[in-house]
């Protein structure tokens, strides 16, 4: 029976010339895909990438002495100097002091309360 509806003539074209409609609709066109991906994209990923970029930014223009931070390659320290022309910054764990970069600090864990003073 599949073998019969595969061997099947096409249904012949109406009498008045016209073409008969997608079944399909606009999904049946070869760029809708893309298009809503890209629609996603825009819509979606962009704004929420830029807004992640501000609050980074925004974190690391506030952070002081005696902050309590995590570098991104796991460090975790309290700040000890910020030197703001150099984009530097000076981290105490445990017994070491470490310098890094400002770009290198992934978030804030709070005010350690013994350094601030």
């Amino acid at each position: 029976m599949t073998y019969a509806l595969l061997a099947q003539d096409p249904t012949p074209a109406p009498a008045g010339g016209k073409q008969p409609e997608n079944p399909l609709g606009p999904f049946g066109n070869p760029l809708f895909l893309p298009a809503m991906i890209l629609l996603f994209f825009l819509v979606v990923i962009l704004p929420n990438m830029r807004r992640q970029k501000r609050e980074q930014q925004q974190t690391l223009s506030n952070i002081k002495r005696g902050m309590k931070v995590v570098t991104t390659s796991g460090i975790i320290g309290t700040i000890v100097t910020v030197k703001e022309t150099e984009d530097e910054v000076t981290l105490r764990s445990e017994d070491a002091k470490l310098k890094v970069l400002k770009s290198s600090i992934a978030r804030v864990l709070g005010q350690d309360e013994t350094e601030s003073k």
